[in-house]
């Protein structure tokens, strides 16, 4: 790869990590897509994933799983060099995608069959294979049917189930449950934690902060193509601050004093969204006592008050700026996650 500076092996393997990258970097044309994250999944362990869209977790993803060559840096997943050992490496991961990639014109059956075959298992070890999956997944009654005739569930189960044909040790998952009822979604999430239980190790991209508070022990949240934060969910919502207390406001509105009289409670002024008022305590003990005082003070009525604590979707915002649902333009993401790049 001429021009590139990616080496040819890391420094030093740590048989520990199931998935390990330093410095990886990605660019098309002046879009900086990856600008030199660092990755370490210990074996058997969930990575979440976080960041808006373009943020660069789909083209991390990509380079992780052989389909993308990285511009710089270095990276291997199941002992394995991406760039030097990439025909090896495929064979020991699995990936489902954002969308389901399964053929509308084949049966469920035939799909991992055909999976199956194409990883050199043998006619009778596919077909096998592909049984035991569709019950696993709970596809047996349809696996004849055609996949055009399931619904978006059915599909998304049945993807994953083709990336778990070669029984990878490693599985890469992008925002597997994106566009699922949330009966399905958990349906979902408990197969990958089966998964876990077993000894896979699991990559997760997500846009659901509570997907990755469910199923990560670790959380790496990356934004504008670089790692700006990284630890479990209760690290990271310890970053934010402590408990937060949340006011709802009858309709006699009194927002602006609400917000004055809370204010002295905390060391940042209060957040207004419709009729609630949140703010981050200095003190957690007779908090919601004062408040109701406070508020009663200055004639302001309220419906409810509460203490809670810090939520993903907290940290997200404070990390990013943005809300985890905020979404750039479809071109901005395209272009900036790789997607028809050249």
């Amino acid at each position: 790869m001429a021009g590139h500076t990616y080496g040819d092996n890391l420094s030093t393997v740590n048989p520990e990590l199931a998935i390990e990258a330093t410095e990886l970097r990605k660019t098309y044309g002046d879009v900086v897509a990856l600008a030199g994250i660092d990755l370490a999944v210990p074996a058997g362990t969930v990575l979440g994933l976080l960041g808006p869209n373009g943020a660069g977790k789909t083209t991390a993803v990509r380079i992780l799983t052989t389909l993308l060559p990285p511009d710089g840096g270095r990276a291997r997943v199941a002992g394995l060099d991406v760039v030097a050992d990439a025909g090896a490496l495929r064979s020991r991961i699995g990936l489902a995608g954002q969308y389901a990639a399964v053929d509308e014109n084949l049966t469920g059956f035939e799909n991992l069959e055909m999976v199956g075959r194409l990883y050199r298992l043998g006619r009778g070890p596919a077909r096998l294979r592909a049984e035991e999956l569709l019950d696993r997944f709970d596809l047996t009654e349809a696996a004849k049917r055609l996949v055009r005739t399931y619904s978006g569930g059915m599909r998304r189960r049945l993807d994953l189930a083709a990336a778990l044909v070669a029984d990878p040790p490693v599985l890469f998952l992008d925002e597997p449950t994106t566009g699922l009822d949330p009966r399905s979604r958990r349906d979902l999430w408990e197969t990958i934690e089966a998964r876990v239980a077993e000894g896979t190790t699991v990559l997760l991209t997500t846009q659901y902060l509570e997907e990755a508070d469910r199923l990560a022990d670790e959380i790496a949240v990356i934004d504008h193509g670089r790692v700006i934060a990284r630890g479990s969910a209760d690290e990271l919502k310890d970053r934010v601050g402590g408990e937060r207390l949340e006011v709802v406001l009858d309709d006699g509105g009194g927002m602006d004093q609400a917000i004055a009289a809370l204010a002295p409670m905390g060391d940042e002024t209060p957040v207004a969204q419709d009729r609630t008022v949140r703010l981050a305590l200095r003190r957690r003990s007779g908090a919601i006592a004062e408040a109701v005082r406070r508020l009663d003070e200055v004639g302001v009525g309220i419906d409810d008050v509460a203490l809670r604590r810090p939520t993903l979707d907290d940290v997200f915002l404070a990390l990013t700026g943005r809300a985890a649902d905020d979404a750039t333009s479809p071109d901005d993401t395209r272009q900036a996650e790789g997607i028809g790049a050249p």
